[in-house]
């Protein structure tokens, strides 16, 4: 058999398990349950997630099939308890056969047509058939299907000892079918033989007919033939019981060894992850305690290190400490003719940022001021457009009004409209009241005509009676003259007949006559007043319809340019409103920032100020401090070298005097006077 021969056997009986699911589904009580299945029904039927192989496609079967047999049992087991999960459907577990179990299916089947005796389809002959869809193999092959399904009969009897007494009955009925001729009797005995019921029917009349044959033979033999073959037949289903059971219990135990291995197998697998588990649990608690070792003697090391490294940035500090002490003495001595000349430099720049501050605030004033005058011109603009706005919002009420007006007026038309047609309808009313007076006229008219008639005939008849009694009365004394009297008569009553049914023709005529023209006059005014009622009730109805419509596309139109007028307005003053209150913030943004830039720079001036007036006097302090300093230094060195030069002076005055001490004695006094002078 080829691939595709198998995918469309397949195909067709996942067919016929989708068609046995529906009604199962669809009785379901809970309403998450047929989601659940009509889930799980989609997911089998996507080629995508279920396979397109033979595997996938019998794996598909396994699921549909094992649905369908928890929907006929009537509980919903795993996996259909949860929603499918995403991706390719997983493969059915083993174990999941014994719900439905394939093997004692096959078994049961194949047995199905081994369970009649050989002697039983050798006593039936042609009935064999019949018995091959015997009760017994058909429950025994749907308990094996379908566990939850029981027996179409009552279970009250096994099966197989129902089947004996039927085939008691038949063998007594084969036995005593050529006595009996009728075929009636005959066709009910083969059905009760292939439905397995007793016919006491059947059984009263053969009695009744074959009395005779059974009081004259003697059915001791019969007795013990049928009781030998209850026996054989009892024997033969014991043996049959029994080696059923012990097929049962043979596949039971099957079943049972094969989960007692998938179990062993699940332990097996478990111990051995266990194991797994514990040597990893081994092997990462070895690793976390080397770790821990590791990170020891790295943490030691680390120590030593660090404390190495305090050493020798403390030395190293120390060091740069006297450096960068050395070098701060000089940076400060140059800082401080740096500072000196900042601050001569910072005062200028200050004095540059003073003159450009006050350039700038006179510009900003002149912006400012500007800006404020194009505010003021921007806002009468604003208010002359909302006041324009105002005005046409007012001209859109009025037009409202007038609107509202028309279709009041229009509604009071329409009420007029709709009493003429009441009156229209009353009109009507009359005229139908009308035709029923003139059609009970017309009755009533018929009827005198009719009574008339009838008087007439009355005095016709009255006058034919006095003629003959005054006939009788003559007819002794004027018996000759009698025959021209009875053909006279004769002719009176001809023509009198002659007359009254010219009358009663011309009566019926002028009654049929009546009788079409009221008809006619009837269906005329009927007609016509149909047709007034039906032109006026339509006119007016065009009528309401056109004003209607008018007036309804005039209210649109008006909502509508009232809406469009509306919204526009609404528009244009929220961005009008919106755009004032951003001026306004703007112009408070501007005043408050030009009042802190005022402040800032107050401030700034007023800080600069000190700070430069600190500075100065600073300056100045030191300033006088050095130049004291230098004077006192100037001082002291000016003492000393005039000490010195005094000394010098002396030194060299005294080896003059002593040098010239012999010249003369007056200039002594004078020398001695210089030298005095000089001190």
């Amino acid at each position: 058999m080829s691939d595709q021969d198998c995918f469309g056997i397949l195909d067709s009986e996942f067919d016929h398990y989708l068609v046995d699911m529906k009604p199962y589904v669809l009785k379901l009580i809970d309403k998450t349950d047929r989601q659940r299945c009509a889930l799980w029904i989609k997911k089998l039927c996507d080629p995508e997630t279920c396979g397109s192989g033979l595997t996938g496609r019998k794996n598909r079967n396994m699921y549909a099939r094992l649905l369908l047999h928890m929907l006929r049992k009537g509980v919903l087991e795993g996996p259909f308890t949860h929603k499918p999960e995403a991706g390719s459907l997983k493969t059915l577990p083993t174990y999941m056969s014994i719900y439905f179990d394939e093997p004692l299916l096959a078994k049961s089947q194949e047995q199905g047509s081994a369970v009649l005796p050989d002697w039983v389809s050798g006593e039936l002959g042609q009935t064999a058939g019949s018995w091959s869809t015997s009760p017994l193999s058909n429950t025994h092959r749907k308990r094996n299907l379908f566990s939850n399904k029981s027996p179409t009969r009552p279970l009250s009897s096994s099966p197989i000892k129902r089947d004996i007494k039927d085939d008691v009955k038949m063998a007594e009925a084969h036995r005593r079918l050529p006595v009996s001729s009728d075929d009636s009797d005959f066709e009910a005995r083969f059905n009760s033989w292939n439905l397995g019921v007793k016919l006491d029917i059947y059984n009263k009349s053969s009695l009744g007919k074959n009395s005779t044959l059974y009081d004259e033979a003697t059915p001791v033999k019969a007795d013990k033939e049928i009781e030998v073959r209850t026996k054989v037949l009892e024997a033969k289903h014991q043996e049959e019981s029994l080696r059923m059971q012990q097929k049962h219990d043979a596949e039971i135990q099957k079943i049972l060894d094969r989960k007692n291995g998938e179990i062993d197998e699940l332990k097996s697998m478990y111990r051995g992850k266990q194991k797994e588990g514990e040597e990893t649990i081994r092997r990462l608690e070895k690793r976390v305690q080397s770790l821990l070792r590791e990170s020891q003697v790295i943490r030691q090391t680390k120590e030593k290190q660090i404390s190495e490294l305090k050493k020798m940035s403390d030395q190293s500090a120390e060091f740069l400490k006297n450096e960068w002490e050395k070098k701060l003495h000089a940076a400060v001595a140059e800082m401080e003719q740096e500072k000196f000349d900042m601050q001569k430099k910072h005062t200028d720049n200050i004095q540059e940022l003073l003159e450009d501050t006050n350039q700038r605030l006179a510009k900003m004033e002149a912006e400012y001021s500007s800006q404020m005058q194009a505010t003021e011109q921007m806002l009468h603009e604003l208010e002359t457009r909302v006041k324009q706005l105002s005005v046409e919002v007012e001209n859109g009420n009025l037009l409202r009004q007038k609107v509202a007006q028309e279709k009041a007026e229009l509604e009071i038309h329409i009420a007029s409209i709709s009493a003429e047609l009441q009156e229209a309808n009353h009109r009507s009313i009359s005229l139908q009241r009308e035709m029923e007076q003139m059609r009970e006229q017309h009755e009533d008219a018929l009827q005198k005509l009719q009574t008339r008639h009838n008087a007439d005939m009355s005095h016709f008849q009255q006058e034919h009676a006095l003629s003959a009694a005054k006939a009788s009365e003559v007819i002794e004394d004027l018996e000759q003259t009698v025959i021209h009297l009875k053909l006279q008569i004769q002719e009176a009553e001809n023509r009198k007949q002659k007359q009254l049914r010219d009358q009663e023709n011309k009566m019926q005529q002028e009654i049929t006559d009546l009788q079409n023209i009221t008809d006619k006059k009837r269906t005329h005014l009927l007609q016509t007043h149909n047709a007034e009622k039906d032109s006026l009730v339509q006119d007016h109805q065009r009528e309401i319809d056109s004003l209607d419509k008018h007036a309804r596309a005039a209210m649109v139109q008006q909502q509508t340019q009232t809406q469009e007028w509306r919204k526009r307005d609404a528009q244009t003053i929220s961005d009008l409103e919106v755009q004032v209150h951003s001026l306004r913030k703007e112009l408070l943004a501007a005043h408050s920032q030009r009042k802190q830039q005022l402040t800032e720079l107050g401030v700034l001036r007023e800080e600069e100020r000190q700070r430069a007036a600190r500075d100065q006097q600073a300056a100045l302090d030191r300033l006088r401090a050095e130049m004291d300093q230098v004077r006192q230094d100037l001082e002291r060195t000016h003492k000393a070298e005039r000490e010195l030069a005094q000394e010098k002076v002396g030194v060299k005055f005294r080896h003059c005097i002593f040098g010239i001490l012999g010249c003369n004695s007056g200039r002594t006094t004078h020398l001695h006077d210089l030298y005095n002078v000089t001190d």
